[in-house]
């Protein structure tokens, strides 16, 4: 059986390379990161890399930190094999009559046609539909963790197997940069000697890594991690490095290596935050922007043909838009508790028509995002009011910053200022788990 998950209805210039061994990870981290190496390679024909083997420096910084965030990295690739993002795929795969019609009947173009708008709704990447052992569909480039299916018939009867990804490799790669503020890259590990890269910022040299280390590259000192992962569609193993500059490192270093690890966490607890009003954000402004329907209703200053607009942009991304013309406000659609709001115009045949407010994320979703990924427990406050908690709405006097014990578990306290919609302090405190696992 071909590796992957089944889901369940319900460059650069080649320069000077120097490969260290990795250092050790830190010990509460030890379980989560003990990954296999890939083995020796060859970075010419016949020619063995070079490699300058250090002793191992178990606790330090470097890789404190690294294990810190290849935790984190681990868990960015989890959300393609079982989450939220999975379960609406499948559920959109399986229960589209559209694509059901075009299988049964075996029409090829229809199918295809059905696949495209799936993909289209942001929820997928990829999508391979195969019918009586003959592909119908194949959609989409490279990617990562496979997920399977079946389709049925209307008679409730398999009809055929589907293979889906929600992490595009591009996608992967990005979405990790920008949490672990680092550079990714995908490497292949079908045979002990391939060393291609798949996908990443840029290409690692051509030799066998271990999994943990140091390297130089054109000059450059990095640190990394790296964790395994299975590539679309043939499940075919992959491994996928975390690189940061050695010198980007130094700013997490803390006292102790428990104070790196709260460091390093609350860094990327801030980041899944600035995120919500980052790259993401700028595609719905331009998707709001471009509304044909949203930008002739606000012309002529129509409070109904703005809520109509809004509602049709709606839950593809965005959970708030608030739209106000001529000094007044037209229209506010979408949830009670919002969170990172962002501000631009409307215009139309170049002239300033009004104004818009979005948000893409709402509190609850911020709280199960850094909960799932950074493995933090979230208490979010409007004023002196707990509007959102992981641990529950009795947790009693929480610090901004600093040790606690609650309901028997030791944290660290940290917290930032963030902005309810559309202009409103919120206050994050993020409650780090000690050991951090």
């Amino acid at each position: 059986m071909v590796p992957g998950v089944h889901l369940r209805k319900n460059g650069s210039r080649r320069g000077t390379v120097r490969i260290v061994p990795a250092l050790v990870a830190a010990a509460t981290l030890a379980a989560v990161l003990a990954l296999t190496g890939c083995g020796a390679g060859l970075p010419h024909a016949g020619e063995e890399a070079s490699a300058d083997v250090d002793a191992a420096a178990p606790g330090s910084c470097g890789a404190t930190v690294l294990g810190a965030l290849g935790h984190v990295a681990t868990r960015v690739y989890g959300e393609g094999l079982d989450s939220e993002r999975t379960a609406s795929a499948a559920h959109m795969i399986e229960g589209s009559a559209t694509l059901r019609s075009a299988v049964e009947a075996g029409d090829a173009a229809k199918a295809r046609a059905a696949a495209q708008a799936l993909i289209a709704t942001g929820h997928l990447t990829n999508l391979r539909i195969v019918r009586g052992g003959k592909v119908l569909v194949e959609l989409g480039g490279p990617a990562l963790a496979p997920l399977r299916g079946m389709l049925l018939g209307v008679n409730k009867r398999p009809i055929a197997d589907y293979v889906t990804s929600v992490w595009a490799a591009a996608g992967i790669v990005a979405e990790t940069n920008g949490i672990a503020e680092a550079s990714t890259v995908i490497r292949s590990a079908r045979t002990a000697g391939d060393t291609r890269t798949v996908a990443g910022t840029f290409p690692l040299p051509a030799s066998r890594l271990p999994a943990q280390g140091t390297l130089t590259k054109d000059g450059v000192a990095y640190q990394f991690t790296s964790y395994p992962a299975r590539a679309y569609p043939d499940g075919a193993p992959l491994r996928v490095y975390l690189l940061r500059t050695i010198e980007s490192l130094k700013p997490l270093c803390g006292a102790s290596e428990e104070d790196t690890v709260v460091n390093t966490i609350s860094r990327i607890a801030h980041l899944i935050y600035d995120g919500e009003a980052g790259r993401r954000t700028g595609e719905q402004i331009r998707r709001v922007q471009g509304n044909g329907a949203l930008l002739r209703a606000v012309a002529r200053r129509d409070p109904k043909a703005t809520r109509g607009a809004i509602e049709a942009l709606l839950h593809q991304h965005i959970v708030r838009l608030r739209v106000s013309a001529g000094g007044r406000l037209l229209a506010d659609v979408g949830g009670p508790y919002v969170l990172a709001p962002v501000t631009a115009p409307l215009r139309m045949g170049g002239r300033a028509i009004g104004s818009f407010t979005l948000s893409i994320q709402d509190d609850e979703g911020y709280k199960r995002l850094a909960n799932r990924l950074a493995g933090v427990d979230v208490l979010m406050y409007m004023g002196a009011k707990l509007v959102k908690s992981t641990v529950g709405f009795s947790p009693g006097p929480v610090p901004a910053s600093g040790a606690l014990t609650l309901h028997g578990r030791s944290y660290r306290a940290y917290t930032f200022r963030a902005e309810a919609f559309p202009s409103s302090p919120l206050r994050i405190t993020v409650l780090i788990p000690l050991p951090y696992s």
